[in-house]
């Protein structure tokens, strides 16, 4: 249990023994709702959706939500092999962390990188996801984007404290982020950089950046994999000031997906920080109105005595090698 005593730290061990971390935020009450599972953008990790957690685990519809740190951020190991960051092998990560907990049918926040994983991982196991919010991303990722963020993955100097911290993010968001203050700026880096003794240190594996090859040829589109989650309802929330996500692609995503819905964050970029109140509503309706056509149905969780339990996965699967140019 951590300080602030919001959540619940999970750390746990992935199929090929990786050491993974993730939260836990438990509503105060007993919840049947649909709980929530939150996979964060390329560098990111699970403090980036501390604020919208809060808000879901509380009010009249409470709900259990999970986050995760896939490999390499924030508080997980690190991979000795950078070939290995790749979304398959990270929508493993997610799986695992599912099915240790016992989670099924669950609503997914993917920011992101994170929504790449939940647009694979519906075709792979369908059955895990009941709803989907996508933030800021699509199956078409406009190259503009792309080039910004591999333009800086692996190359933002450590801060030498806290204050320079918070400088070095201003000079990140200020353009798309214009309505973002200094104490923002502050907490964000809370957000992007781990603390060591007091002091901030890189958040993710530097290798990560080996993994943004903008030369290799134009980013594959994801429509196959966007069209596995007809069956389920998707709600997807773009940044006005987005490099990443176009509006034509949120118009083709809803020509193609008769159960979307679409939510434009405004005076923010990629990606939105899931921090504002009407965006933290949005969401929180959407999964509240998705809860409707499944009343009565009983979410699979764990108990707080049963994380002792479930320390280790065993599986003969083998790892995927395949790259994905993406974030």
């Amino acid at each position: 249990m951590t300080t602030e005593q919001a959540f619940e730290d999970i750390h746990f061990t992935g199929r090929d023994g990786t050491r993974l971390y993730g939260r836990h935020y438990r509503p105060e009450t007993v919840s049947h709702a649909r709980p929530v599972v939150c996979l964060a953008g390329l560098t990111r990790n699970s403090r980036d959706f501390h604020d919208i957690a809060l808000a879901l685990r509380s009010g009249p519809k409470p709900r259990d939500v999970f986050t995760l740190d896939t490999r390499g951020r924030g508080l997980s190991e690190y991979d000795s092999d950078w070939k290995n960051y790749a979304v398959p092998i990270e929508m493993q990560d997610a799986i695992d962390f599912m099915m240790m907990l016992g989670l099924r049918n669950v609503g997914i926040i993917g920011t992101s990188r994170g929504g790449l994983i939940s647009m694979v991982l519906a075709a792979a196991q369908p059955s895990l996801m009941g709803a989907v919010v996508l933030n800021d991303i699509g199956p078409v990722i406009e190259a503009e984007g792309l080039a910004r963020i591999a333009g800086y993955v692996g190359r933002v100097p450590v801060p030498k404290n806290w204050a320079d911290a918070a400088r070095i993010v201003g000079d990140l968001f200020r353009r798309d982020f214009p309505e973002m203050t200094d104490d923002d700026f502050a907490a964000v880096a809370r957000q992007i950089f781990n603390d060591k003794n007091g002091k901030p240190v890189t958040g993710y594996d530097p290798k990560l950046a080996k993994c943004l090859s903008v030369l290799d040829g134009p980013v594959p589109k994801l429509w196959p994999q966007f069209e596995a989650m007809k069956r389920i309802p998707v709600l997807v929330l773009r940044g006005a000031n987005s490099d990443l996500l176009s509006e034509k692609t949120v118009e083709e995503m809803r020509q193609r997906h008769p159960r979307l819905s679409s939510f434009t964050v405004p005076a923010q970029g990629h990606a939105p920080l899931l921090r504002d109140a009407p965006t933290i509503s949005a969401v929180a309706s959407f999964f509240a109105e998705t809860d409707e056509r499944n009343d009565g149905t009983r979410y699979g969780t764990l108990s707080r005595s049963d994380f002792g339990h479930v320390s280790r996965l065993v599986s003969t699967s083998p790892r995927s090698t395949r790259r994905e140019n993406s974030v």
